[in-house]
């Protein structure tokens, strides 16, 4: 049994870069990757911006090898699940029990939306291979099977919290002597099914979201990969470059207020805290930098505000929504920003809370609108609250 889980590599690609250098350049120049629709085929085209991954489908292929015929979905996670993979450098791989826990919430949705376009026309059209990847599970199959893992495969899908949910059962599934090495974290594509299942509730902003300030109208949606190698304490030894980075707290709740929105108090997201802190063996005041999952939304913001006041009161962390840069990525948004809670631990930064204006009445504390350099930032919390409840929160730790 493993006490310590350590994170190996980290892998991301999302509006704002396409590999951990180009997010960290972004992040650190305030960036957005926000924009007007360019590539999702939408009646809403000239309504909603959404956050795309600056590449075609072809140029997908081209990084990663598999065939464009396959999910939008499955090309993002392989780009960034190879990356976290080719940082971690663990060189006899193939000789570990290793695993693929990865998330998303809209699967093949994209090549079914494709086929659906031509059947509709003329039941006699449609490639039926479009839909053959439909469920979420299948992605996974896919790029597990291109990454070369088969001793543990499986997927997580719990909406907004699916990735974090990922990391941690990657983390309990090495603590428990199952796997030595576990790829985790979670991918989603922007889709017409979800941009228009999301202004059907009315949650979607017309303008540049505008996370945790007091005028905030909706979120902006977003697409990309996000992935973590962990690793046991016996493969850590082994590897050239000593990790220096844990995952030292993990916990999932639920509140079960509602289908599609946190409840008024935020217990669900006090919960997932205040019992990752618990895990950890921290204390509140030891937590320097907190990723919020700051969707931009009235519910969400307030609902997170609150259980941040009565966890942390009266001295807060620094904090921010990094959905400002990157759009809500849904289900891969817990491994996004798992990423860039690591990359804040490892270059001493906390990044902006881009268009903060006002602060929101309710809370006592505003949320961090400048990029900040040169900090000692030794633990970091990350949130990500889903849908039906489902919260999650990981706490990140310097070693």
């Amino acid at each position: 049994m493993s006490e310590t889980i350590f994170v190996a590599g980290t892998g991301v690609i999302s509006a704002i870069g396409n590999n951990i250098s180009e997010c960290l350049d972004a992040l650190k120049n305030s960036r957005t990757g926000i924009k007007h629709m360019q590539r999702l085929d939408s009646v809403h085209k000239n309504k909603f911006p959404v956050a795309e991954v600056n590449l075609d489908n072809e140029s997908l292929e081209s990084l990663t090898g598999l065939s464009s015929l396959k999910s939008r979905t499955a090309l993002l996670s392989l780009v960034a699940a190879k990356e976290a993979l080719y940082n971690a450098g663990i060189e006899n791989f193939d000789n570990l029990r290793t695993g693929f826990v990865s998330a998303n919430s809209v699967g093949g949705m994209d090549k079914s939306e494709f086929f659906f376009t031509e059947y509709f026309k003329n039941n006699q059209k449609g490639r039926l291979c479009n839909v053959v990847n439909h469920e979420c599970g299948s992605i996974t199959e896919l790029v597990a099977y291109q990454l070369g893992i088969k001793d543990y495969v499986t997927t997580i899908s719990t909406a907004c919290s699916s990735s974090a949910n990922a990391i941690f059962f990657g983390a309990r599934l090495i603590k428990n002597n199952i796997l030595d090495v576990v790829i985790a974290g979670g991918a989603d594509s922007l889709t017409k099914f979800t941009l228009n299942g999301f202004n059907t509730l009315m949650i979607l902003d017309e303008q540049f979201c505008q996370p945790f300030d007091e005028n905030r109208r909706g979120l902006n949606l977003g697409e990309g990969a996000g992935y973590v190698v962990l690793v046991s304490e016996k493969v850590a030894n082994t590897l050239n470059k000593s990790p220096f980075i844990k995952l030292s707290g993990y916990c999932n709740a639920n509140d079960a207020y509602h289908q599609t929105a946190s409840s008024p108090d935020g217990n669900g997201s006090f919960l997932a805290m205040s019992g990752a802190l618990k895990k950890s063996g921290l204390k509140p005041e030891d937590i320097n930098y907190i990723n919020l999952h700051g969707t931009g939304t009235q519910n969400n913001d307030i609902a997170e505000g609150s259980a941040i006041k009565r966890l942390f009161s009266p001295i807060y962390p620094k904090m921010s929504s990094t959905k400002a840069f990157t759009g809500h990525t849904l289900g891969a948004s817990g491994g996004i920003e798992a990423v860039f809670s690591i990359l804040a631990i490892q270059e001493g930064i906390v990044y902006p809370n881009l268009r903060l204006q006002t602060q929101m009445k309710e809370l006592p504390f505003l949320p961090e609108p400048n990029f900040l350099q040169n900090l000692n930032i030794k633990h970091v919390l990350s949130n990500s609250f889903g849908f039906g409840g489902n919260c999650s929160s990981l706490i990140f730790s310097k070693i």
